[in-house]
């Protein structure tokens, strides 16, 4: 089915912004929910967005609620994440993920938890200093 490939992490100083990628290959990802979800040393992963595969309705864990947004490029099976006025406590490993089906189970709350997702990147870092 999918693979993902994530990319645009980097290191950036507190209050920046980095816009993730999220692009994959094996079927058109435009149907399905994508998930991204991040990991920090120390912390479990954490669901931070995802937008589902219906009519675009995105959900957010609270932490990022007005700092960071879900995108599709459709026809290009891409989908980013733009993040803005980072903190460190934003630092950690960035992964997407998307279901084996296109139904409409997935991303349906702002509970965003990784056991709805089956194909996953092998992710980026982001690092965001003091």
């Amino acid at each position: 089915h999918f693979k993902l490939v994530e990319s645009g992490g980097g290191s950036v100083q507190s209050g920046g912004s980095l816009r993730l990628s999220c692009v994959a290959s094996g079927q058109n990802l435009d149907a399905f929910a994508v998930g991204w979800f991040r990991q920090a040393p120390g912390k479990e992963r954490e669901g931070v967005l995802c937008i589902n595969g219906r009519d675009g309705t995105t959900f957010a864990a609270d932490s990022v609620k007005g700092r960071f947004a879900i995108f599709r490029e459709k026809g290009k099976n891409t989908v980013y994440l733009q993040m803005i006025n980072l903190t460190p406590e934003d630092t950690g490993n960035y992964s997407c993920a998307a279901p084996v089906s296109p139904v409409f189970t997935t991303c349906v709350s702002d509970d965003i938890v990784a056991g709805e997702y089956d194909f996953w990147g092998q992710g980026t870092q982001v690092t965001v200093s003091s």
